[in-house]
């Protein structure tokens, strides 16, 4: 059985967009590089008619080639690009077949088959920095945006007593689930968005790496989560973009404490 590969150049902010409209049309292995990522396909399951369309949409955006290839081994093909992420002295994130390493008090292992979140990302890497300045113990916590999970399973691996996680892509849930079984965790994972999350419950602790627009569309509902005196970790954002953040933050009552930033991205921290 060969393979339909596309090859596709896009700046790190419109990756994981693009990764998920593929999915939607029956891609189901993605391998990410410094100009983008290759994504594939058995021939027999390849509509040209739906790819073309689903990225004419972005074809101001980005460049892409399809070609096809004879079968090769996926698995091997994605751990050769996957090395182990070390985010801080105390944390690596590393795929199953990497070893444990003890130099680190915590370890997250994560499988991210089409999800976003390895630990490779700038937004990733400094949501998690921010969650270990954050006391977590004996928490509730929610993850909105979940993708790989990575994000609650740092919350439970730091003590929190309840973790929700949600993700409008339903097999970034079930990667989530996957994920929290691979680091002896507990989650409860919902497909859909904030707005299913406030029938849930109140939060100490609020989590959201999404995008700009989405958080300042729904930076009212965040409040609304948190408990007094509780947290909120966003990202997804560039630094040119965090006055206008924290404008709307400070808006709904909430109240900057601090950032992180790398790469021009930008995480940060606020109170309600």
């Amino acid at each position: 059985m060969n393979y339909i590969v596309i090859k596709v150049e896009c700046n790190e902010e419109l990756s994981e967009v693009l990764q998920a409209v593929l999915g939607n049309v029956g891609f189901d292995a993605f391998l990410e590089n410094d100009h983008g990522f290759e994504a594939s396909i058995e021939k027999d399951l390849y509509n040209e008619v739906e790819v073309k369309e689903a990225l004419d949409f972005f074809e101001e955006q980005i460049t892409y080639t399809v070609e096809e290839q004879e079968k090769q081994n996926w698995n091997k093909l994605w751990e050769s690009h996957y090395d182990p992420v070390e985010i801080s002295e105390e944390l690596q994130i590393r795929a199953s077949f990497h070893p444990a390493n003890p130099k680190y008090k915590y370890e997250i292992v994560i499988t991210p088959k089409m999800s976003f979140g390895t630990g490779h990302h700038a937004t990733t890497t400094l949501m998690l920095r921010n969650q270990l300045t954050i006391d977590h113990k004996g928490k509730n916590v929610a993850d909105l945006g979940c993708g790989t999970g990575i994000l609650a399973v740092m919350a439970k691996l730091l003590g929190a007593e309840q973790v929700d996680a949600c993700d409008i892509e339903d097999w970034s849930c079930e990667n989530a689930l996957e994920n929290a079984s691979l680091n002896n965790v507990d989650l409860r994972v919902t497909v859909g968005t904030v707005h299913e999350m406030e029938k849930l419950e109140e939060y100490e602790i609020v989590l959201a790496n999404i995008n700009r627009n989405v958080l300042l569309e729904e930076m009212p509902t965040y409040q609304k989560l948190i408990t007094k005196g509780g947290k909120l970790l966003l990202s997804g954002f560039y630094t040119e973009d965090l006055p206008i953040i924290t404008e709307k933050a400070n808006s709904v009552g909430l109240t900057y404490l601090s950032h992180l930033e790398k790469d021009n991205w930008v995480s940060a921290v606020f109170e309600n």
